[in-house]
């Protein structure tokens, strides 16, 4: 059976923006169901598929995402959801499978977590509990499903290799909790993808959970082990502390790799227990080829070589966390949100639009953020102190952006391709926070006698304040604008006119040409 009619819920995240071009590959029409369907705009098969604004939650954009659907991808997750995530994932797995009963749907697939055998759900972290009650409700339904239920994914940009790869990378010798004694079954990324595919498939009989996992079963000390000697990294020293518990390895994931507090916590809580798969009865339905499943050390191996390639098409922080903000810029002229305070900077440059373009869409990660590094680490490093994202996402990509990126403690909310740049904050804020950089022509560059390639830069901060603490955030803040700010303009516009052989001593400010609006009560269109 080909060309089924595929929903995918979850496209924005890790798995998801995968799953949907190997659909695409294997035949199959996708729709996507997404909160914010601009995220996908720039994402290669874009204009192959169906998007359906909607939400999870909400039973009547789910009932309209479903119609006409064969097979509905269920990939939604609350990792790190908070107070209450248990509920909304029970709320929403109820009506997606109502929704989908109503429909007429054929088969719901969902990606769930390897479940250890013996051990009463009672005791279960929250997240692996609530990961098992998906799946139960979705096999409780009228309609067919296939739950594959997986341990550690391993695949460029996957929080599981993250954490992995920056705390063997960091640390030659590590104290580690008790937990990295405890055996798990890793699956690549790629089986993960194979499995979902060929689940759409099975006949209409099939209504069960599948274990999958590779063909290693170790310890995460092994793992750890394992993976310097793939990338080839000297010996690591293990010490095991038994005292360490779930929160106190959070805390220390957190500090020591980009993946923050609230989704260490339920990965290290997952490891509490050995998670094994037993049985592999998935090969019945989806027949492993030669080769497969992938070893962990290949699995290593493919995911290191797409990183240093710099060909990591999503990440885990392709999804927003849950809890950061997602309000877009409130530029609409009915907007009545209260105070909106600026900083704008405008700066005449001696390069070409293209030039500084370039500079502006490969800010953040390695490059930095052009200016008074120390402030942006410190502020980093308290973001993650309060259980902030930090700065050390860094980028998926090191010199292309799309919407929907994580970068560093900021996410691209727009980009205009050679224009402008828009960020919006992700560090913990009392209110909202964007980031606007624009590469423009300098609008004298056609006047007679102007000397060609001329460009000048603009740059607009923007803060929302939530309430007096916001008040008293902005302005204890502002006197430091000029350093941190003013700092990133002037050196942007020097990088740009480097990269464009040009003196890098005729940065001059011009207007900014952007009406003042500190604070305004209806901020203008830039």
């Amino acid at each position: 059976m080909t060309g089924l009619h595929c929903l995918v819920t979850g496209a924005t995240g890790y798995i998801g923006g995968r799953l949907v071009p190997e659909l695409l590959a294997a035949g199959h029409r996708v729709r996507c169901l997404a909160r914010s369907p601009e995220k996908l705009r720039d994402h290669p098969w874009a204009d192959r598929v169906e998007v359906a604004r909607g939400d999870a939650t909400d039973a009547e954009s789910v009932g309209a995402a479903l119609h006409g659907i064969d097979v509905a991808y269920y990939l939604v997750h609350a990792l790190g959801g908070g107070s209450g995530f248990e509920e909304r994932d029970r709320s929403a797995a109820r009506i997606f499978a109502e929704q989908a009963r109503a429909a007429g749907i054929r088969r719901i697939v969902y990606l769930g977590g390897l479940t250890p055998a013996g051990i009463p759900v009672s005791e279960l972290s929250p997240h692996l509990r609530s990961r098992a009650e998906v799946g139960e409700i979705f096999l409780a339904s009228e309609v067919p499903a296939t739950v594959l239920r997986a341990a550690v994914i391993i695949g460029s940009g996957s929080a599981s290799f993250e954490m992995l790869r920056y705390l063997t990378e960091r640390l030659p010798v590590m104290v580690t909790p008790s937990w990295v004694g405890t055996r798990v079954q890793p699956i690549a990324v790629r089986d993960v993808l194979r499995y979902l595919v060929g689940s759409a498939t099975m006949p209409p009989e099939v209504d069960r959970a599948f274990d999958i996992g590779g063909p290693d079963v170790i310890t995460y000390e092994e793992m750890m082990r394992r993976y310097a000697a793939v990338a080839r990294l000297p010996r690591r020293r293990i010490l095991r502390v038994p005292m360490l518990t779930p929160r106190l390895s959070s805390i220390w994931i957190g500090l020591v790799t980009p993946v923050p507090r609230a989704l260490a916590r339920p990965l290290a809580e997952s490891l509490r227990h050995e998670v094994v798969c037993h049985e592999h009865d998935i090969a019945r339905h989806v027949p492993d080829p030669p080769g497969a499943p992938i070893g962990f050390d290949e699995a290593l191996t493919l995911a290191l070589q797409r990183v240093r390639e710099a060909k990591v098409t999503t990440r885990w922080s392709s999804a927003a966390l849950p809890g950061a903000p997602s309000d877009p810029l409130p530029t609409d002229p009915d907007w009545a949100g209260g105070s909106l305070y600026t900083d704008r900077r405008a700066l005449s440059v001696d390069a070409s639009p293209a030039a500084l373009w370039t500079v502006v869409e490969g800010i953040g990660g390695e490059n930095g953020w052009y200016s008074f590094p120390l402030a942006w680490a410190v502020r980093g490093w308290l973001d993650r102190l309060v259980g902030g994202v930090g700065l050390r996402r860094g980028r998926r990509d090191a010199a292309r952006l799309r919407v929907g990126d994580s970068l560093d403690f900021w996410r691209v909310e727009e980009i205009e391709p050679g224009r402008m740049l828009r960020l919006r904050a992700e560090m913990r804020l009392p209110g909202l926070a964007w980031l606007e950089m624009y590469a423009e022509p300098a609008p004298q560059a056609a006047a007679p006698g102007a000397p060609p390639g001329r460009a000048r830069y603009r740059q607009r901060a923007l803060f929302h304040p939530h309430g007096l603490l916001g008040h008293l955030y902005w302005w204890s803040v502002s006197p430091f604008h000029a350093v941190v700010f003013g700092g990133m303009a002037r050196n942007i516009a020097l990088a740009a006119q480097r990269l464009d052989g040009a003196a890098p001593a005729s940065v001059r400010p011009v207007p900014a040409e952007v009406p003042d609006a500190s604070p305004p009560t209806t901020p203008p269109r830039p």
